[in-house]
C-alpha cells in the first residue's frame, strides 16, 4: 500500500514540473509572438495528413469498386 501513495505522490510531483514548465514555455513563446507560428504549423500539418487520408480513402474506394465489378 505504501508504494502505490509512493509512486503516486511522485507521479503527482513530476506531473506539476512538468505542467509549471510547459506553462512557463507557453507564456514566454506567447510573448514573444512564437505561438502563433507553432499554431500555423501544426494546424497545417493536420490538414496535410486529413487531405492525404481523404484522397487515400477516395483510392481504396475505387480500387473496392473496381474489384467487386
Amino acid at each position: 500500500m505504501a508504494k502505490y501513495i509512493l509512486t503516486t505522490l511522485f507521479l503527482i510531483l513530476i506531473n506539476s514540473t512538468i505542467l509549471s514548465a510547459q506553462t512557463e514555455m507557453a507564456d514566454t513563446m506567447r510573448s514573444n509572438g512564437k505561438i502563433y507560428v507553432v499554431v500555423t504549423v501544426l494546424a497545417t500539418i493536420f490538414a496535410g495528413i486529413f487531405a492525404y487520408l481523404v484522397i487515400l480513402d477516395r483510392k481504396i474506394s475505387k480500387l473496392e469498386k473496381e474489384k467487386t465489378s
